[in-house]
């Protein structure tokens, strides 16, 4: 199986992984290498671009260097990232400018100004933009940072950048562009819209050469290839790495939702009908596989705000930090009266309100840490069941979810999720590795080595255990998931 193999690279928040792959999806070989986010105030949250390429150059080189691994048996690669990670650069690929965060949120007037248009096109995504979206930090750089967008020879996302510098060619990927830039299948972008929101210059300073997920970017450069001791093999298009997650848990057609579980939540699955979700992203037509329908839920933060705690309560240490959860794990439901929202960086569903913040309710002077905490793994699981409830209330049915990222190692936590939700939760052997996997299977596509991704992902992705709701405590967790809704309510206002 060693004979063929695939290299899968994810670009994330906080590392960039390198994974390789064989035919029957088996992690050969992978390595990670972080890098740093700087959060500013405004909600400005930006990265050094060449941190974020540097890594990937190193993880690169070690996963290579495995012994098990034999170079000249790597048949082809694909690429996914965060969006909308966006990229002032030149026309030789080097930035001008710090990458703008996919959670960076400062371009809320320009979303909301967009939002105001009421144009057709936004029917497409759910009636309306968000500040993390691709064409409002556009137009924010074109309004507030005229001098690096006029200085640009195209805004670009990371996954763009990073491809060009791997083949030397500018594309863009339809699954970013269709759920992230306004980008329409069959129609492409609509100049009138495009005009109308202050982005009439579109043509110039953006990639408009849009291919679908899995279709040749190129060859990888000589270069490259040389320096990593590389044929120079194919680049087949990647994506979003939330959407691209998707695809490495197994999730190619409907019947199934697809949860991403670690900085932020994505719950994302596909139907066979183009009509709108209330709350929801989309719908994105033909925006991943030709014939299905995208639907994408998302919770902008959750398994971040963990990072929160530990931050403000100086829990880094591993031992520490297991200690808290343990004391969590004890809390009885309902986190002894502690209550919290989870919208520490704005909602991006149901409610689309990037304006909207944190609320910690209930809290007395008996309150203690792993209170608190467990309030905060409760709030994350009421809104996933608040998108839930938004996709069952429009006839979209869900009766298992797949689940990956680094929260599916949280017992305690897929716990609390599973039993507020009242779903079986499945997680996959390569739960760690579903967005390195989804590469890898776009790359066995493209490749040939698999007829089309239904057939690889049957081949390349396995399930490993499931996580059963006690619905006993589905039905107490009602009364709590109320008081969630209803501190929405009485918090929302206050801005």
């Amino acid at each position: 199986m060693k004979d063929n193999l695939f290299l899968g690279v994810d670009f994330g928040t906080q590392g960039v992984r390198v994974g390789i792959t064989d035919m029957e999806g088996k992690i050969i070989e992978s390595a990670e290498v972080k890098y740093a986010i700087k959060h500013g105030s405004k909600g400005f949250v930006t990265q050094e671009v060449e941190d974020s390429w540097e890594g990937f150059r190193k993880a690169l080189k070690e996963s290579l260097e495995s012994w098990e691994v034999n170079n000249d048996n790597i048949k082809a690669i694909s690429i996914c990232s965060t969006s909308a990670t966006v990229v002032a650069v030149d026309d030789k690929g080097n930035a001008l400018d710090d990458a703008i965060m996919w959670m960076d949120i400062r371009a809320r007037d320009q979303a909301r100004r967009i939002n105001e248009t009421n144009h057709p096109v936004l029917k497409q995504c759910g009636d309306a933009v968000s500040p993390e979206w691709f064409l409002p930090k556009v137009l924010w750089l074109k309004e507030e940072k005229k001098e690096v967008y006029d200085k640009a020879h195209k805004i670009v996302e990371q996954l763009d950048l990073i491809n060009f510098r791997l083949t030397g060619n500018w594309t863009a990927s339809k699954v970013n562009a269709v759920c992230k830039w306004n980008y329409i299948d069959g129609k492409g972008f609509d100049d009138e819209y495009m005009d109308l929101i202050g982005l009439d210059d579109y043509k110039d300073k953006i990639v408009t050469n849009v291919l679908s997920m899995g279709e040749k970017v190129g060859n990888l450069s000589p270069l490259i290839a040389k320096e990593f001791g590389l044929k120079e093999i194919p680049i087949y298009q990647g994506g979003i790495d939330a959407h691209i997650g998707m695809i490495g848990m197994g999730v190619v057609k409907p019947g199934k939702m697809a949860a991403i579980m670690g900085t932020s939540f994505v719950q994302l699955l596909f139907t066979d009908s183009d009509l709108p979700v209330k709350g929801i992203w989309g719908p994105y037509k033909e925006a991943m596989v030709e014939g299905y329908t995208l639907l994408e839920g998302g919770q902008v933060a959750s398994g971040s705000i963990i990072k929160w705690f530990e931050k403000i309560f100086e829990r880094e240490g591993y031992e520490d930090f297991k200690e808290i959860q343990e004391k969590a794990a004890n809390v009885p439901m309902g986190a002894n009266g502690v209550m919290a929202t989870d919208f520490f960086q704005g909602n991006r569903t149901p409610y689309k309100d990037s304006d909207l913040t944190g609320t910690f309710h209930g809290l007395t002077l008996n309150t203690e840490k792993e209170d608190i905490y467990r309030a905060i793994m409760e709030s994350v699981a009421f809104g996933f069941k608040n998108i839930i409830v938004n996709f069952e209330n429009s006839n979209v049915e869900i009766d298992k979810v797949i689940g990956t990222g680094g929260v599916t190692q949280d017992k305690v936590w897929m716990q609390i999720i599973a039993d507020v939700t009242g779903k079986e939760f499945i997680i996959n052997e390569n739960t760690n590795y579903g967005t390195i996997a989804g590469c890898a299977v776009i790359a066995a596509t493209g490749s040939g080595s698999y007829e089309n991704l239904e057939e690889a992902a049957d081949n390349m992705v396995h399930e490993r255990e499931t996580v059963y709701p006690n619905l006993e405590n589905t039905k107490e967790y009602e009364k709590y998931f109320a008081k969630y809704l209803e501190l929405y309510e009485a918090v929302k206002d206050i801005k």
